[in-house]
């Protein structure tokens, strides 16, 4: 096991949490590629934070539903990628012969927000 990368440490006394649940597809209702195709298949969705926060936040994602066959291997993968100050994307993905019929991923972020106090110094 590799190092650990270094603690995020906040600078503001104002932290924010911003959290939600997305629903990646919905394949088995039109045959689509995650629920009739085969090898690697991903999915993406982005999300918008209600604020933005000062530095790019932490974000944990989390297949929150998922409705996929019995009779293949189940495979999948969730991450939280190109995160910024606004925003980032879900991308979920599998492979092989796995079939995905639906979705929903829940997210977190918490991170730095701007200080309210009126006061903007750089």
């Amino acid at each position: 096991m590799g190092p650990r990368p270094a603690m995020h440490r906040l600078n503001s006394g104002t932290v924010g949490i911003d959290h939600g649940d997305v629903v990646m597809f919905s394949d088995f209702e039109d045959g689509g590629a995650m629920w009739r195709g085969e090898g690697p298949r991903q999915s993406r969705e982005t999300v918008a934070f209600q604020t933005a926060y000062v530095k790019p936040p932490h974000v944990q994602v989390s297949i929150s539903m998922w409705d996929i066959s019995n009779s293949t291997n189940i495979r999948a993968d969730v991450q939280a990628e190109n995160i910024t100050t606004d925003g980032f994307e879900i991308v979920f993905r599998t492979w092989a012969d796995t079939q995905v019929a639906r979705v929903r991923v829940a997210w977190t972020s918490f991170g730095e927000l701007p200080n309210d106090d009126g006061w903007d110094l750089y």
